[in-house]
Parts: structure tokens; C-alpha cells; sequence
């Protein structure tokens, strides 16, 4: 990690740098998010919707929730029988969220809340799902979020997590590093944060550096008690898809 980035971050502490650093670029996240992936972002977001096995009538969580994307899915999942709760650090980008959720006729069932991946604020098996999207590399404690992921979720229940990968394979992970290394950070040049102590799209890649590989991940998951645990890369492993169940 650049070190004027570590400095910083080591300044403040990562969740406070976390949730100012997306306080402040909640109005370009979602646009930059679509110009970064390529659009790709929206397949991977059907992927997810697979996974969470969820019906009419459900109730989810979305943990770090961010602008909602992930919780409008869930929501459409479940219709105006069931429940499902965004939850996040950053006001700002559940201001968005809120917005996005109205647009779309879905916040009738939807309910957004600030709060934190570490401790959250829901009885014992309140939930059918659990998710978290490409939110794992900012929290403190990636092991304790999964574990109070899996608390709040009912037997039989799952945990979703769709997160930024390191591709296995050779021939995709070079060019991905360049890419996601060298041009991507070059967005915070173009949007003026430069000079600034939030640097978003410096920061990005570089979460990714120590965050564990698939396999950890997984192992992570097992280790809270989830079983039938499996992971699957989507276009070419730049993104993976975790799932667990609760016993």
C-alpha cells in the first residue's frame, strides 16, 4: 500500500477512514462503479441473486449496503410480504440507497439503517439471508463480520458475500493487476482527490493486496460454522461469489 495511503488510514483508523472515504464519494459511486466494471457489475449482481435462494415472503440483510444495489435486489426477491434491512457505516451512501430503493417502488418493505458490520443489531436468526458486496476488504474484522453475519441468520439460512478476487489464472491476472493497479487509481487523479487524505480508487486496489484468496475465505467461513460452504470466480475469478449455510 502507498505509504502517504497507509499513513493516513493509520491516522484516523480503517473505519473511520472507511466511512468518510464513502461519505465523500457517494455521488460519483455508482457511475464509477458501472465505468470501472464495464458494466459488468450488473451480471454480477444476477450471479448474487441465485445464490441468496431467497422467496416471496423473505426477509434479508444487507450489510454494508452501500447505494442499495444488492438490497433492491433482495427486496425484489422478496416482494411486499417479506422484510429486508441495508445496513451501513455511511450516511451519505444510505442517503442514495434511500432514494434509489423510493425510485424503484421498493421501500415499502425496505428499511435502512446506520450501523456496523461488527455488531449488529438484530436478535439471533432474524434473517433468511445474509449479504455483504464488495464491502469484506473494508471492515476491521473480516472473521467477526461473517460470524455475526451468520448469527443473525436462521437455520437453513445463507451468507452471501460478492467480493473482488485475485484471479487464479495466469493469463487473466496479469492484465487484471494492471489494470486494477495502475488505471484504476488513476480515477481519483481525474475526479480531484489527489491531493486529499481520501483516496478511493487508490485505496481499492490496495485493500485487495492482503485480503485472503478464495480458499481462506472459505476456510473463514467454516471456521464461524457455516456448512455446504462454496465459492464460485465469475468472469474469470476478478470477482467471487462465497455462500455458507447455517446449520
Amino acid at each position: 500500500m502507498r505509504e502517504d495511503l497507509k499513513k493516513n488510514i493509520e491516522s484516523v483508523g480503517k473505519e473511520n477512514y472507511v466511512r468518510t472515504m464513502f461519505d465523500s464519494i457517494a455521488p460519483h459511486y455508482d457511475f464509477l462503479n458501472l465505468v470501472m466494471t464495464g458494466g459488468l457489475v450488473r451480471w454480477w449482481h444476477r450471479a448474487f441473486a441465485r445464490s441468496t435462494r431467497l422467496r416471496a415472503g423473505g426477509t434479508a440483510l444487507d450489510v454494508a449496503c452501500g447505494t442499495g444495489d444488492l438490497t433492491a435486489v433482495c427486496a425484489r426477491q422478496v416482494g411486499p410480504r417479506g422484510r429486508v434491512v441495508g445496513l451501513d457505516l455511511s450516511p451519505e451512501m444510505l442517503s442514495l440507497a434511500r432514494r434509489k430503493l423510493s425510485a424503484r417502488g421498493l421501500e415499502g418493505w425496505s428499511e435502512l439503517i446506520v450501523g456496523n458490520a461488527l455488531e449488529l443489531p438484530f436478535a439471533d436468526a432474524s434473517f433468511d439471508c445474509a449479504s455483504i458486496g464488495f464491502a469484506l476488504r473494508n471492515v476491521v474484522d473480516i472473521e467477526r463480520t461473517v460470524r455475526e453475519m451468520a448469527r443473525v441468520v436462521r437455520p437453513g439460512g445463507r451468507v452471501v458475500a460478492l467480493e473482488i478476487s485475485k484471479p487464479q489464472n495466469r493469463m487473466i491476472r496479469w492484465p487484471y493487476f494492471v489494470y486494477f493497479y495502475h488505471v484504476v487509481p488513476l480515477l481519483d487523479r481525474a475526479y480531484g482527490w489527489v491531493g486529499g487524505k481520501v483516496r478511493p480508487y487508490t485505496y481499492l486496489p490496495h485493500s485487495l493486496t492482503n485480503f485472503p484468496n478464495q480458499e481462506r475465505l472459505a476456510d473463514t467461513f467454516r471456521s464461524v460454522g457455516l456448512t455446504d460452504v462454496a465459492y464460485q470466480g465469475l468472469t474469470g475469478g476478478v470477482v467471487t461469489l462465497h455462500v455458507g449455510v447455517k446449520p
